[in-house]
């Protein structure tokens, strides 16, 4: 089961992965790439002496400059050709299944879709809810990470809706309690 932990604090990226996030999202919102690719190292440096992914959000050259596994863009970003060139994982984002089967047509790794539940983090986006992730996830043939609004007490059924795994923000320091609802979910 895949579990991304989204951070910008490497205390927190720390215990995300003790607690058993296999992908590490560093995002650092409007930063200049110089600054992300400086604040970025440390974390790269982590995943690399624990064997997980990292991913870089919305910023294709800092990936790149970094060395990360990957890139997370959103619907507004750009970057999916020079990603493709430089051989990243790639992550787009999708807020419902039209956006999604759009995002299926680009072939990413997978689609980030969400908030399944209301959000601090997307205040102006409307929750998709179980059947909308069920909806999207068969709809289209990349695997779906469920974001928005996951924690430990939903986890599990946004796998049980047809996720591949999930992506925490401010569930990030409660990795453990997340990673044991997806174990539940797999029996």
């Amino acid at each position: 089961m895949i579990l991304h932990a989204l951070v910008d604090d490497l205390g927190v990226a720390r215990v995300a992965i003790e607690g058993g996030a296999t992908v590490l999202q560093l995002r650092l919102k409007d930063l200049p790439t110089a600054e992300i690719v400086e604040r970025g190292r440390p974390f790269r440096d982590l995943c690399a002496s624990t064997g997980v992914t990292f991913v870089v959000n919305d910023n294709v050259e800092a990936a790149i400059e970094l060395a990360a596994d990957g890139v997370h863009l959103g619907r507004e970003d750009e970057g999916i050709e020079r990603a493709r060139a430089a051989g990243l994982l790639l992550g787009l984002s999708a807020q419902n299944l039209d956006e999604a089967q759009a995002a299926d047509h680009e072939h990413p790794d997978y689609i980030g879709a969400g908030p399944v539940w209301a959000t601090p983090v997307k205040v102006d986006a409307p929750a998709l809810g179980l059947d909308g992730l069920r909806e999207l996830c068969e709809g289209v043939e990349a695997p779906v990470i469920a974001i928005g609004g996951v924690a430990a007490n939903n986890a599990n059924r946004c796998v049980e809706a047809g996720a591949a795994g999930v992506a925490v923000v401010r569930a990030s320091a409660d990795a453990a309690a997340v990673r044991a609802a997806l174990e539940r979910a797999a029996v």
